[in-house]
């Protein structure tokens, strides 16, 4: 189990983090999601132990993570700016990993060989994006860790291996009972392989729960009506969303179904449709909703 405990980080007068109180249970699979420099690689930054919060602590399995060298041989971080070796070839790598991970896998290692077409002796600095994202990928993912911590892991990956590495995450999570967080922009990749969401705004986790519980938290409406009607009639439901205007309108709203089918009955509309409701507009909605690029 990760535990990150009133954990807050500053650069120089930046604060970053305030005051982070998150838990991620053991086997879980969490996306974090949130605007840019909300502090997403911070805080895989914090729980990988390579940089030390300037308040609070990060634990696994009840052990502080930093300056903690059996924890941190557990962990894998795979960096949004994976660094290597100069002039190094995979195989290098492959060796500079073997001497701080003793259980480093070769059979995970040729296993992900297959799955990531890397050519071991060539020289990493003549990789395209993608194919430098693999290579972290491979050598990340062989020292057979118990945490993997992915930041914007799918980025520069084309469809094909984009669909490889979730497969194998997946394979890797059941036979390993692994414990993922995946940091990402793109919500549509992280509705297909976690089964958690979290949240970071305002320097806070503000959100965190299951991909199911948010599905039924959120409900996205169309409603019809046979006069026209001012927008303001719906403030009642503290909507996150509203569009249309006159007699056709779309509303996302937040609660119960039960709440919420209670608050659209008063509204007494003609037609009215549930609509699905994807991850990405449901969080587009919140940040919306929490004052997010409003000003821009």
């Amino acid at each position: 189990m990760i535990k990150l405990q009133q954990v807050s980080m500053t650069f120089d007068t930046n604060r970053i983090l305030e005051k982070v109180d998150w838990m991620i249970p053991e086997g879980s699979v969490f996306g974090l999601v949130g605007p840019n420099g909300s502090g997403k690689s911070t805080l895989l930054r914090i729980i990988s132990g390579v940089i030390k919060p300037t308040g609070g602590r990060a634990f696994v399995d009840e052990q502080s993570v930093y300056n903690n060298p059996n924890i941190k041989k557990t962990i894998s971080f795979v960096s949004d700016d994976w660094y290597y070796l100069p002039n190094s070839s995979l195989k290098d790598m492959k060796a500079f990993y073997q001497s701080f991970y003793p259980d480093f896998s070769e059979t995970i290692y040729s296993s992900l060989l297959q799955v990531f077409p890397i050519k071991e002796h060539a020289k990493i600095n003549t990789f395209s994006k993608g194919m430098k994202r693999q290579a972290s990928l491979i050598l990340s993912l062989s020292i057979d860790p118990k945490i993997v911590l992915l930041d914007e892991a799918f980025d520069g990956l084309d469809p094909v291996m984009r669909l490889n590495l979730k497969r194998h995450i997946a394979d890797l999570i059941i036979d390993k009972h692994l414990t993922v967080i995946v940091s990402s922009h793109n919500l549509r990749e992280l509705e297909d392989i976690c089964d958690n969401i979290a949240l970071i705004d305002n320097k806070q986790i503000v959100l965190s729960d299951t991909i199911d519980s948010y599905r039924t938290q959120y409900h996205k409406f169309q409603l019809g009506f046979n006069e026209t009607v001012d927008p303001s009639r719906f403030d009642f439901l503290k909507p996150l969303h509203i569009d249309g205007n006159g007699k056709i309108f779309t509303i996302i709203l937040r609660g119960s179904s039960a709440e919420v089918n209670r608050g659209l009955a008063k509204l007494n509309p003609l037609i009215i449709d549930q609509l699905p409701l994807n991850l990405e507009e449901l969080f587009v909605y919140e940040m919306e909703g929490r004052g997010y690029g409003k000003s821009i």
